[in-house]
């Protein structure tokens, strides 16, 4: 009986510690954002897909979505527009991808069929063009001008400049996804495999058309590494830490099907417009989910 008493006082005693460390006094001027302590996970690592075996897979379709920042639920992806990562972790998911590639953590392909890989610099050319030259003044280490004896005038120098690319410009970016059935347990899942965003670029004419950028493989850890630490804003419950691999695991986005796998290889937009092709957008989404449940049939 002594010893169960000393058990539960104990018990009783490591709560009060436990909860008396989670609550934040109200003299304690150490953390002047926050009325409670928040714990804090650093260096938080994605977690494998679980493998699968290529026996298992008895169905699978491939199916190309778009992402439409204008979407009100979507503006996660857009806002904050600033290029640095801010004290609640969060960036925009265009800055974020820009970041892993100019460091060069971070794969991309030419296409979506992802088969050759770019370089850092084939990456970024893709996007802003090639760079260009510019003639500016010679400083020293103060930034003070340097001036040439013999001709009195300040030293000129050439510069290479990359361009500048404005992820603002962005309001769209595509998600490849296999859709497929697992015989091990007969349920229909997904894997996002592949996202690119849409950029407007210069034409010869002055003007501007909108091109997809390089495929980034969402497959890859590399890539699901970046996106788990950035934190995507909630506006419903601004406690909610929800990274951008969260959000694509757990598919927390409107989006509509631009494309299937076919015999033609062609998008939707290649042979239908306007009304016609949404009412083609939402046949397809029927039918791979009537896939699942007609396997149920008697």
């Amino acid at each position: 009986m002594k010893r169960v008493l000393i058990y539960v006082l104990a018990l009783v005693a490591y709560c009060g510690v436990a909860n008396a460390q989670s609550i934040i006094d109200a003299d304690d001027q150490r953390n002047p954002n926050d009325f409670y302590q928040k714990g804090i996970v650093v260096g938080k690592k994605a977690m494998p897909y679980p493998s699968i075996r290529e026996n298992d897979v008895v169905w699978e379709a491939v199916i190309w979505r778009e992402i439409d920042f204008n979407e009100k639920f979507n503006q996660f992806f857009y806002f904050p527009i600033s290029t640095d990562q801010n004290t609640q972790g969060r960036i925009n998911l265009v800055n974020l991808i820009m970041r892993g590639v100019r460091e060069g953590s971070i794969p991309t392909y030419e296409d979506d069929d992802m088969v050759r890989e770019l370089d850092v610099a084939a990456a970024i050319k893709m996007l802003v063009g090639d760079p260009y030259t510019v003639e500016e003044d010679e400083v020293d280490a103060d930034g003070n001008p340097i001036y040439d004896e013999e001709t009195d005038e300040v030293k000129k120098k050439i510069v290479t400049r990359e361009r500048p690319f404005d992820s603002t410009l962005v309001m769209k970016i595509q998600i490849k996804e296999k859709w497929y059935i697992d015989k091990q347990d007969t349920r229909q899942k997904v894997r996002i495999v592949g996202l690119r965003f849409q950029f407007p670029k210069e034409t010869l004419g002055g003007g501007t058309s909108n091109e997809w950028s390089f495929c980034v493989p969402m497959n890859d850890m590399r890539v699901r590494q970046l996106l788990v630490n950035a934190n995507a804003y909630d506006e419903n419950n601004d406690v909610v830490e929800r990274s951008y691999d969260d959000i694509f695991i757990q598919r927390y986005f409107d989006s509509y099907i631009v494309r299937e796998s076919n015999v033609y290889n062609r998008s939707l937009n290649d042979y239908l417009t306007g009304e016609d092709a949404i009412v083609q957008s939402q046949l397809i989404e029927e039918k791979i989910f009537d896939i699942e449940s007609d396997m149920w049939e008697y």
